[in-house]
């Protein structure tokens, strides 16, 4: 499996991605809204883009399928439960289904709601695996609820799939927005000098060169899976003094969550 990772230098900080077969160079592409550029890499590498998968159906991730589908004739593939919001969806996806590309390739679906109601990440069957998790999970942060998404079913998706995945798996988001996610961490666990040094190391990166965080190191400082720190819970406790001696984990997530809206 080829993954190329591509920044779209837009307002919105998205991240497309082409996952190739090395086989057959056929290709797939996951929410290309700068289409342009995934046809560009495309070409320059030799591949055939078969198919086009949405994580979910906000406009900077489908706003490229019109464009795709008209130069490639490929297949666009989402969520089911999308069918309504995605024009011209070709499959429909539900948990458990598999995703091949070329001979090699096999991607299994995840149903992950939260940031909206239809939304999947694909999980790579590979020795290290990848998780392309569009707008679920992101480096060190976790996606809004604003538009049709349940910050209950979003700590559902973490608790009972994301945490329970191997500690290697690559995470690939639909955005770039580590730095000030990593501002978030801080300022909810001050004293977590992982991120504290990660900071240091991300600051100014090149999106066209990002880090790729583990599951294992995003569980050291991503906020929304250290749902058990003393301090976090500490810090918690500041701004909301009605939170349980002992809060359980849902409750901490959800309390991140609204703070995580306004900071």
């Amino acid at each position: 499996m080829i993954v190329e990772q591509l920044w779209t230098a837009n307002p919105f900080r998205n991240f497309n991605y082409l996952i190739a077969c090395p086989d057959t160079g056929e290709a797939l592409a996951i929410d290309p809204l700068d289409h342009a550029k995934c046809l560009a890499a495309a070409k320059e590498k030799g591949w055939t883009v078969t198919q086009v998968l949405n994580t979910h159906h906000h406009m900077d991730h489908i706003g490229g399928n019109g464009p795709m589908k008209a130069a490639t004739g490929a297949t666009i593939l989402a969520h089911a439960g999308a069918s309504d919001r995605i024009k011209d969806m070709d499959r429909g996806l539900s948990a458990g289904d598999v995703v091949k590309v070329g001979k090699s390739v096999e991607l299994e679906v995840l149903d992950t709601p939260g940031h909206t109601m239809s939304h999947v990440c694909l999980l790579s069957r590979t020795d290290t695996p990848a998780l392309f998790c569009g707008d679920t999970l992101f480096n060190a942060g976790a996606g809004n609820c604003h538009n049709g998404g349940h910050p209950a079913e979003l700590y559902e998706t973490f608790a009972g799939q994301l945490a329970k995945l191997p500690d290697a798996t690559l995470i690939y988001p639909g955005h770039d927005y580590i730095e000030n996610n990593l501002g978030f961490t801080l300022d909810r666990e001050p004293d977590n000098a992982k991120a504290k040094a990660l900071m240091g190391d991300v600051d100014g990166q090149d999106p066209n060169d990002p880090l790729v965080t583990t599951l294992a190191l995003e569980k050291e400082i991503n906020t929304f899976f250290r749902l058990h720190s003393p301090t976090v819970i500490a810090k918690l406790r500041e701004r909301f003094d009605d939170l349980p001696d002992e809060p359980d984990a849902k409750t901490v997530f959800l309390k991140l969550r609204e703070l995580r809206n306004s900071w």
